[in-house]
């Protein structure tokens, strides 16, 4: 899906984004109240502005749930997502709204991690990604998942 900008950029005369990696100085923003702010299952994306460079993107989601499909019970995690963009990037409020859309779905830990993998892998082919589950406590258990993709022929640098 392409991505669509949630907030309008306007630019004050003579700023240029040539050069800058698509930074903009001097810009106004306006809140677009067609995007959406509920759950969805669809990641948004937008062309890598340093294609020609290897560089990690992080993301920390302090508040993913979900729900144990065993008991109905909520399960809280903190999921970290790393990758090294190819082509395209993952849209923020997009990630937001789709990590959101798994707190009404009952998920083992291990399905549920490696499922965020997997679309994100399908939405923006990265040359490394990493999702990270992890699990608050329950039961006496700390549960930590860690699922990993690498392109074909992609090596990380130390």
């Amino acid at each position: 899906m392409a991505y669509r900008n949630s907030l309008a950029l306007v630019a004050s005369s003579g700023d240029s984004t040539e050069g800058r990696g698509g930074l903009q100085s001097g810009v106004a923003l306006r809140y677009d109240s067609a995007v959406p702010t509920s759950p969805s299952k669809s990641l948004d994306t937008f062309p890598n502005p340093s294609p020609e460079r290897d560089y990690e993107v992080r993301f920390e989601c302090p508040e993913f749930t979900c729900l144990c499909p065993k008991t109905g019970q909520p399960d809280f995690a903190t999921m970290r997502i790393r990758y090294i963009p190819d082509r395209l990037c993952v849209e923020l409020k997009s990630l937001k709204l789709y990590l959101w859309s798994f707190r009404n779905e009952g998920a083992f830990h291990e399905a549920v991690t490696n499922a965020i993998l997997t679309d994100l892998v399908g939405t923006i082919q990265p040359r490394f990604a990493e999702v990270e589950g992890d699990f608050f406590v329950r039961g006496g258990i700390h549960t930590v998942v860690t699922a990993h993709h690498r392109a074909p022929g992609f090596t990380e640098r130390p």
